[in-house]
């Protein structure tokens, strides 16, 4: 089974910082990950990019060493995904984030069997999936 863990903005944000108070949480995410591709189970780890644009991470800054070495992906907002993104904003009719309609992309066009996402904010996470089903893990 093949399983795909998607980050938001705070989750980010956490993984950045060892200060932050919810690091140690996501941290332990991203050990579990690690665990399960040891066990030969296909797992990958995502963020969407306008997520990273939201969160600051630049990936030639060298204050984010630790969250580059760590094997995330780069989940690109190109043509699909910003019309998939516009249409769950639309749907949504919440003002969400166009990061979160981002994450709500990615989730609905993943192939993945099973989705988590890693977030501050399990409300908006559980809209923007619609019907795809996501396990929603609140830092």
């Amino acid at each position: 089974m093949s399983q795909a863990i998607v980050f938001d903005n705070e989750a980010v944000q956490a993984l950045s910082d060892p200060d932050h108070p919810k690091h140690n949480r996501v941290v332990s995410h991203v050990q579990v990950v690690t665990d399960r591709k040891k066990r030969a189970t296909q797992t990958s780890i995502v963020v969407p990019t306008s997520v990273r644009v939201e969160a600051g991470w630049d990936r030639t800054d060298p204050a984010w060493a630790f969250p580059n070495s760590l094997g995330i992906a780069d989940a690109g907002l190109d043509t699909a995904l910003a019309n998939a993104a516009t249409a769950i904003r639309y749907r949504t009719g919440t003002g969400i984030s166009v990061a979160d309609a981002h994450v709500g992309a990615v989730i609905q066009s993943s192939a993945s069997a099973r989705i988590t996402v890693i977030t501050s904010d399990p409300d908006d996470m559980q809209l923007v999936a619609e019907s795809t089903p996501v396990v929603v893990v609140t830092i």
